[in-house]
C-alpha cells in the first residue's frame, strides 16, 4: 500500500498511519479482545497490515487503539479492526481515531465508505455513517476449508 503517513498528536496520545510503528504482536493482541479478533493469525494480520491503511493509536509506546481501511485509494473504502483497548474507552478516543480515518487525505472523494459494527452504531451514526438502502443485499463469499492440501467443501 503506497499511502503517505500522517501523524496527529491528543495529549498524551501519538495517532500515527505509520505501519513501521506497529508490532504484530501487539496488534494481535488488541484484535484478540475482540468478538471478531480470536481466529486471525499472525502471518494473515502482517498481509493485511501491509495493504491497508493503518491507524495505531499509543499511550507513550503502549498501541491503546487500531483501525485498518480496505481501500483502492480511488473510488472505495472499507473500515475494519477499530478496537480501543478496554482501559481507554469512553474517552474519547474511539471517536478521534474515527474522524481521524475519515480525514485521512488519501481517503477523500469516495463513491462510498462502509463498515459493519454490531456495538458502535451510535458512534459511526454521529459521524455521519447510515444504514444502506433496503434495496442493496449485503452479500459474501468465502473460501472453502481446505486441510491437508485437500479441498473439503
Amino acid at each position: 500500500m503506497q499511502d503517505s503517513p500522517i501523524e496527529a498528536r491528543r495529549g498524551s496520545c501519538l495517532l500515527t498511519t505509520d505501519r513501521r510503528r506497529l508490532t504484530p504482536a501487539e496488534v494481535l493482541a488488541l484484535l484478540r479482545t475482540t468478538y471478531w479478533g480470536d481466529s486471525l493469525t499472525t502471518e494473515v494480520l502482517i498481509r493485511a497490515i501491509e495493504n491497508s491503511v493503518c491507524f495505531g493509536v499509543f499511550d507513550a509506546q503502549m498501541l491503546i487503539a487500531f483501525g485498518r481501511v480496505i481501500t483502492d485509494l480511488a473510488t472505495y473504502a472499507y473500515w475494519t479492526d477499530v478496537v480501543v483497548a478496554e482501559a481507554y474507552r469512553r474517552q474519547g478516543i474511539g471517536r478521534w481515531l474515527s474522524e481521524t480515518m475519515l480525514a485521512h487525505p488519501q481517503l477523500q472523494g469516495f463513491r462510498r465508505v462502509s463498515l459493519l459494527t454490531r456495538d458502535a452504531v451510535p458512534l459511526y451514526a454521529q459521524l455521519g455513517f447510515r444504514p444502506t438502502a433496503g434495496a442493496l443485499t449485503y452479500m459474501e463469499y468465502r473460501e472453502p476449508a481446505v486441510a491437508t492440501g485437500k479441498l473439503v467443501v
